[in-house]
């Protein structure tokens, strides 16, 4: 009988071996923090030798590092149509369609960003100096100008972008709150899309962004 023919290539395989890596990285960093975290441990998840990860990533740190950057580009993805938006109400109902959907889907990941940050960011601190502080400071700008167009109340733009970071992010960091208060059961599909409408509502509206 023939033998099936392997038609995944060099590149293909080294990605493949990556993105088990990074997914078993991203439970155990959320599971057990930085500190408590191993190579061994994240090997064993992962189901590979714990060769295997040194040879992709040298150190738990680069491991951990390249976990944080991971769900922080999905995050500045989700804010490209905030970019592009003709107003608040498209643009910020969008990013917020987004992160919730993010935190419904990368819940390991979300965690991993609190931990860090609430424990001051040792690893990631150089990243939050550079990358999401530019960040920030391009988002506040649109933000501005939408005030400045009449569009939405005038408020402090950073003061936003920590509220919707906060209630976004509450749906990954603070899943099993939510559902213990759901009766043990995790958020069905019409539920995420009535949690996406009532966010979207309270706070477009609240900025005056809805009529």
């Amino acid at each position: 009988m023939p033998q099936p023919v392997r038609s995944s290539s060099k590149k293909d395989r080294r990605q493949e071996s990556e993105t088990l890596i990074l997914a078993a990285a991203e439970k155990v960093f959320s599971e057990a923090g930085f500190g408590g975290a191993t190579m061994q441990l994240i090997a064993d998840v992962a189901g590979l030798p714990k060769a295997n990860l040194h040879y992709y990533f040298p150190t738990k740190e680069a491991l951990y590092r390249q976990v944080v950057q991971n769900i922080f580009q999905i995050w500045l993805q989700a804010a490209d149509i905030f970019d592009a938006a003709d107003g608040p109400a498209e643009g910020l109902g969008a990013y917020i369609d987004a992160k919730m959907e993010i935190s419904r889907r990368h819940p390991e990941g979300s965690k991993v960003w609190a931990t860090e940050v609430m424990h001051g960011a040792p690893v990631i601190q150089d990243y939050l100096e550079t990358t999401l502080l530019d960040w920030t400071d391009g988002r506040a700008k649109v933000i501005e100008r939408w005030i400045e167009e009449g569009r939405m109340d005038p408020i402090d733009p950073r003061h936003l972008l920590y509220m919707l970071w906060a209630t976004t992010q509450h749906y990954a960091d603070f899943g099993h709150q939510i559902e213990t208060l759901n009766g043990g059961k995790s958020l069905s599909n019409a539920q995420w899309e009535a949690a996406k409408t009532s966010v979207k509502q309270i706070i477009l509206r609240g900025i005056g962004a809805l009529d």
